[in-house]
């Protein structure tokens, strides 16, 4: 085999494992076991894919904090949600950022993103599916969340967490892939939680590069001024 058939079969072996990956239909002990046997190769088989959300998912964060927080860059809070090996953490270190907390379903995902030395603080075995309850409401002024609304894994009604522990006023930042966006009613979720006075749109790029293969949507929520009554009645 030459070096461009093995490339091609990297690529098609990091492609298949993605595609795999899609159809563990949100279940905890399901996608725990995937990503335990994927840690060691994810970066490369993502890289592979052409995979640059973690870039474009940073360079918001940090357009949002020039543009709408007093803090300073490296005092400002960010929780990256669905953290994985520490892609995006590592991209917002490189932007200024230094308060930042990452959670992942994998323990070993989260190890692998430990040794980036880029995070305050990474938690594994955590189910973005289920209530933070390691996390007090309002505690991050901007939360993160790159590569985890994918089909299989975190449902659209995780975004209700990711609102709970950013403070009033903050910001979420989240990449949905295009074929999430129109199987999982995300949109209804986002009009659902926006009808709340939870969160409010402030902006959604459509069609952003994501992989080689697919694209996705950028979506920026701000959470509202007073979301802490709302949050009050939600089910």
């Amino acid at each position: 085999m030459n070096t461009l058939d093995q490339q091609t079969a990297l690529e098609q072996a990091a492609r298949k494992r993605i595609k795999d990956s899609h159809a563990l239909d949100s279940d905890a002990e399901r996608l725990a076991h995937f990503y335990r046997g994927w840690a060691s190769s994810y970066d490369l088989d993502v890289g592979r894919d052409g995979y640059c959300g973690p870039i474009i998912v940073a360079e918001l964060a940090g357009a949002v904090q020039a543009a709408y927080l007093v803090r300073p860059r490296a005092a400002t809070a960010i929780l990256d949600a669905g953290c994985g090996t520490g892609l995006v953490g590592v991209e917002l270190e490189r932007l200024g950022f230094r308060m930042i907390d990452g959670i992942d379903l994998s323990e070993e995902m989260a190890d692998m993103a430990r040794q980036t030395r880029v995070y305050r603080d990474v938690q594994g075995d955590v189910d973005l599916n289920g209530p933070l309850s390691d996390y007090s409401s309002a505690s991050y002024d901007i939360t993160v969340c790159c590569g985890a609304f994918t089909l299989g894994h975190v449902q659209p009604s995780g975004l209700r967490e990711l609102a709970r522990v950013t403070r009033p006023k903050g910001f979420i930042i989240a990449s949905t892939r295009k074929s999430y966006a129109e199987a999982a009613s995300f949109e209804d979720e986002v009009r659902c939680l926006q009808n709340m006075g939870i969160l409010i749109p402030a902006q959604r790029l459509n069609d952003g590069r994501y992989t080689a293969e697919e694209d996705a949507h950028y979506w920026i929520f701000r959470v509202a001024e007073n979301a802490s009554a709302s949050k009050k009645e939600w089910p």
